[in-house]
């Protein structure tokens, strides 16, 4: 098992917790209460910095409900912590644009991350052909 520093930058939020066996993506929290007006953005404070294992980043993405829920979208769309961004102040966010009036409020669980390992080295060959059937079409369908 894989050991992670943490520090709580809110002693409001609920602790992270792994819960094996159902998800291996964990819920972050926003750290204050938000209140925006449709279009408005505002960086949302999830109260954690931590110390990932060197070779690792953590990808952060809304939940599921979040957009139902609360009305917004990640600007990023995908955020990424590497593990040099670890010091005690480095408060990891969730950028929000609100598409309609809405309220987030302390300790709404509002994105969730994962860590992954940072890709392998890779080279590029360039070939005049990839020796493999057409599918034609774009996708995972095949189809246009």
């Amino acid at each position: 098992m894989v050991s992670i520093k943490i520090k709580y930058l809110s002693e409001n939020i609920e602790k992270l917790r792994y819960i094996d066996g159902k998800s291996d993506w964990i819920d972050l929290r926003a750290a204050e209460r938000v209140e925006l007006k449709a279009g408005e953005f505002h960086l949302i404070p999830l109260g954690i910095a931590m110390e990932l294992p060197k070779g690792y980043e953590a990808h952060i993405v809304p939940r599921s409900s979040t957009f139902k829920n609360f009305g917004v979208i990640q600007t990023n769309h995908c955020g990424i912590v590497d593990e040099s961004y670890c010091g005690d102040n480095d408060q990891w966010f969730f950028p929000a644009l609100a598409m309609r009036d809405t309220v987030i409020e302390q300790n709404d669980r509002i994105c969730q991350f994962r860590i992954f390992e940072h890709q392998p080295a890779i080279s590029f060959v360039e070939k005049e052909t990839l020796g493999n059937d057409d599918r034609g079409g774009i996708g995972s369908t095949g189809k246009q």
